[in-house]
């Protein structure tokens, strides 16, 4: 058995292959969680979970399964102790009141670079939200 889906995402279109299959397009800058699974008798095979920032026209990106070209990675785990992990700590943020496409990208990285030393992440606090915020619209 396997199973993709979104963790998190707001899709700029849509396109319905079949019942099980569809296509999502993303803006340059949007963030979105992809999940991948996959079992079989025995048990979980495989378990991933990946936080992408679409990229613009001419941009660098890493190619990532599935998703067509590929991505900024902002953080990418392996094996179900830490997706479920992650799980928890997106959970947080929304439980915070923040949407997951709208936290700051360094804030993803710092979660990626935690789980992979074995270290608890920090809060998505408040205050580093607003300061993303006010960083974004100076850039845009």
């Amino acid at each position: 058995m396997r199973e993709d889906w979104l963790r998190f995402g707001k899709p700029v279109a849509e396109r319905i292959l079949d019942r099980r299959t569809r296509i999502e397009s993303y803006a340059p800058g949007q963030v979105f969680a992809l999940v991948r699974w996959a079992s079989n008798d025995y048990g979980t095979l495989r378990s991933t979970l990946d936080i992408v920032r679409a990229v613009a026209s001419g941009e660098a990106f890493t190619t990532v399964p599935q998703v067509d070209p590929g991505g900024e990675i902002l953080l990418s785990v392996r094996g179900w102790p830490k997706v479920r992990q992650t799980f928890e700590l997106i959970d947080a943020i929304e439980q915070a009141g923040h949407d997951p496409c709208e936290v700051a990208p360094d804030h993803w990285r710092h979660m990626h670079n935690r789980l992979a030393a074995g270290m608890q992440p920090r809060c998505y606090a408040k205050s580093r939200h607003l300061a993303w915020l006010r960083r974004r619209k100076l850039q845009s």
